[in-house]
């Protein structure tokens, strides 16, 4: 399904949420994102290889190929940029992602695929000029990766978050927005488990708080499950901000090693070579 976050003539934004079937319990559910603007294009968080085809088909019904201009990634995992290569090979776009990744994603290219074609955003974030709006790399370093980045939309007011406000839902559910605050608590269940082990501290999520408290959001989009508008976004900001998750629940128990683990699969393995042998 296709779902129109923002059309005002000349500048709209899509979702794609169900390019590949998440009834596969080993893929996790993603979205893409395209901004078309005075007939050039973005695309925000594109996934990985077995995504691209149904992605090409998609975007190509609201914009040329030819006329995608930029890739932007909010951090290096596979399911954010991992098709990479083909974007590169089969168009003339840059890849705009942290300059601590812009080393690391020419991993998933051919040789020298990449090069010339990879800029680095600064740690403070940069603007990249639409036709008709401006895309704002706005930082979100550990939220969840090291060097992470979520994009703002001047013209929509649209925040692509990536992993934070994600969701672990089906495509299905993903055609309307979360609204009201009684509905985010409603669906919290969706979101609680993956933001306590994905972000990294409460401390980065309380500066992250602050500088969106400052900005003029009208939806909150994230890269997994459901997006948020009206009275649901300062609910989960209240939420986020107060959130114990990643090394504020960690101890020293997380940190031992178990021998006995350790004895039992060299037994294990010993067992499964005397019944070969």
């Amino acid at each position: 399904m296709t779902i129109e976050l923002f059309n005002d003539g000349q500048h709209q934004c899509l979702l794609f949420n169900d390019l590949v079937a998440d009834d596969n319990e080993e893929t996790v559910q993603a979205n893409q994102f395209l901004i078309v603007s005075g007939g050039e294009g973005a695309l925000i968080d594109p996934s990985g290889n077995i995504t691209y085809n149904p992605l090409t088909l998609a975007m190509t019904k609201f914009l040329p190929k030819k006329n995608l201009k930029y890739l932007f990634a909010s951090h290096q995992d596979p399911d954010i940029i991992g098709s990479l290569d083909k974007w590169l090979y089969s168009t003339q776009c840059q890849l705009y992602v942290s300059q601590l990744w812009s080393r690391f994603v020419p991993h998933f290219c051919n040789l020298n695929r990449a090069d010339g074609r990879i800029v680095g955003i600064p740690d403070q974030g940069m603007p990249v000029p639409l036709k008709h709006s401006t895309l704002h790399a706005i930082p979100a370093h550990f939220l969840h990766a090291e060097g992470n980045f979520q994009f703002y939309d001047s013209r929509s007011k649209i925040l692509f978050t990536g992993d934070m406000g994600a969701s672990l839902v089906k495509a299905d559910s993903i055609s309307t927005p979360i609204r009201s605050r009684e509905e985010f608590f409603d669906q919290l269940h969706t979101m609680s488990g993956f933001h306590r082990r994905y972000m990294v501290s409460n401390k980065v999520c309380r500066f992250w708080v602050n500088m969106v408290r400052n900005m003029d959001v009208h939806m909150l989009v994230p890269q997994h499950g459901r997006y948020l508008t009206g009275e649901a976004i300062d609910a989960f900001l209240d939420w986020i901000e107060n959130l114990q998750c990643g090394i504020d629940l960690f101890t020293q128990e997380h940190y031992r090693f178990h021998a006995y683990h350790a004895e039992a699969a060299t037994l294990n393995s010993n067992k499964q070579v005397s019944e070969i042998s």
